[in-house]
């Protein structure tokens, strides 16, 4: 009966979205379950199959926890960070090769810092191997009960084989309740403290919801924004997971209307359990990185208040459309988890002060005390060091720059000094002779002043008054006419 009441007021909740250039439906699934009876007051793709991310990390921190319960290990068992869980990608401690850690501060760690190098470890540390570990992974998840789940690793980084379910992780939440009421603390601590270093617990409903006291949160690209949630109120605790969402505020907001939902409804006798919904006939997951990781914005984060991916006039209507959408009827409930409108310009309160817990490395505090003096003092050294290299660097570059600068003004020099020898060296020009053309190459002066020789020396010649003769008297006058023809000629 709540069923048919709480579906004539969200109508349908699934709507349709482009999913590798096809139109198919995405649902986003959403669950809220009452965690002491397993009673679902509310379901939404409940059973497809869907990428966990970090809330993989709850089914790592539940076969530790069950390895301590039948003493093969204990919580001061020490992991060793091997190189290939430093090499684990973000988020992470940063552990060198070779640190070592207790499994109790491991817990801690993944919870709070979600740290994918010290999940790395925990696997290889428990389980002989990564892959050893998620054999024990997949046993364990059977035995509880958790039907899509398939585990390949401990940290939930993007695995394409690696599938869940909300039903499957709320049957994980009410099995860590269960079996290990003493570490409930773990869920619920918001911040540790490495150090100098204080690390705030991505759980955006822990300190901002009253009443949330855990579990944990999970993003990776093809998956969204994901958290498995817990909140206590008047003695009666709620369960809410949430997938796919397309930020970590819009997460958290909508897993606290859920909240708000929940403890408001009564799981009567007809409201179907978790082992009783049916499976999915959804095959795999949907990617949603297109749709989460925009190339054009920077890539999200799961951690801090955030801001919701959808901006823009259509933006509520793309968004509704990828991850369903709700009509809720004229009651009062802000359905933002169904409607993505709703959501918009919400935030919740401010986070409560920070209550940092201690977490350290080696087997003690005093042990981890003396590893960090240590790591500062080596940091310092290699910061000197480094600063001492620069400094030299720069004084080489300037010694080189200097060399170079002087040879090239050697050469210079060297060079103007042959310019000049051989400009002193160097043959004059042959001077132009006399009656010589200007544009005739001084080549031809020597032939030149040969053949214009006899020319010169004839003109004087031609001009010369004729030499006196005797004179006759008679024959004078005639002699006298050839004489001057041969001057009026030259």
């Amino acid at each position: 009966m709540v069923n048919r009441v709480w579906g004539r007021l969200i109508g349908s909740l699934t709507a349709l979205g482009l999913m590798a250039g096809a139109a198919s439906a995405v649902t986003a699934p959403i669950l809220v379950v009452d965690a002491e009876s397993g009673k679902v007051l509310y379901s939404q793709g409940a059973t497809d199959p869907w990428y966990p991310a970090s809330i993989t990390k709850l089914m790592t921190t539940y076969v530790a926890l069950d390895m301590v319960r039948q003493g093969k290990v204990s919580l001061d068992t020490l992991l060793t960070i091997s190189p290939a869980a430093a090499a684990e990608p973000p988020s992470k401690m940063g552990f060198k090769p070779g640190t070592q850690i207790t499994l109790d501060n491991a817990l801690k760690i993944i919870m709070v810092k979600s740290a994918n190098d010290v999940s790395w470890a925990i696997g290889e540390g428990l389980g002989g191997s990564v892959e050893g570990f998620a054999d024990m992974m997949n046993e364990t998840a059977h035995r509880i009960g958790m039907r899509e789940s398939r585990w390949y690793n401990p940290n939930g980084l993007p695995e394409p084989r690696q599938w869940t379910s909300a039903r499957d992780m709320a049957i994980l939440a009410r099995a860590l309740m269960r079996d290990f009421p003493n570490q409930q603390g773990l869920f619920s601590i918001s911040a540790i403290q490495y150090g100098k270093a204080v690390m705030a617990n991505h759980n955006g409903l822990l300190g901002r919801y009253p009443g949330a006291d855990g579990m944990k949160t999970g993003f990776i690209c093809s998956g969204g924004f994901n958290v498995v949630a817990t909140a206590t109120r008047g003695g009666r605790r709620i369960i809410t997971v949430v997938m796919g969402q397309p930020s970590a505020r819009e997460r958290d907001i909508k897993a606290a209307d859920l909240f708000d939902y929940g403890f408001g409804q009564s799981a009567g006798w007809t409201a179907p359990t978790l082992e009783s919904l049916p499976p999915s006939s959804v095959g795999a997951p949907p990617d949603m990185r297109p749709y989460i990781c925009d190339k054009r914005k920077p890539m999200p984060v799961d951690e801090g208040p955030g801001a919701l991916t959808a901006s823009g006039p259509g933006a509520d209507s793309v968004t509704t459309q990828l991850l369903g959408s709700a009509t809720p009827d004229a009651s009062n409930l802000a359905f933002a988890a169904l409607s993505n409108a709703n959501v918009r310009g919400r935030t919740l309160p401010p986070r409560a002060p920070l209550q940092p817990v201690p977490v350290w490395i080696g087997s003690s505090p005093t042990e981890g005390a003396m590893a960090l003096a240590r790591e500062e003092q080596e940091a310092q050294a290699a910061k000197q060091a480094a600063k001492q290299a620069a400094l030299e660097a720069a004084q080489r570059k300037r010694a080189e720059a200097k060399v170079a600068k002087d040879a090239a003004k050697q050469a210079a020099s060297e060079k103007a000094a042959k310019a000049r020898a051989a400009a002193v060296t160097a043959p004059k020009p042959a001077t132009k002779t006399a009656g010589k053309d200007k544009g005739m190459p001084a080549a031809t002066s020597a032939y030149t002043a040969v053949e214009a020789a006899p020319k010169a020396a004839a003109k004087p010649a031609a001009h010369k008054p004729a030499a006196k003769k005797p004179e006759v008297k008679p024959a004078a006058k005639k002699a006298d006419k050839p004489a001057k023809a041969k001057n009026d000629e030259s």
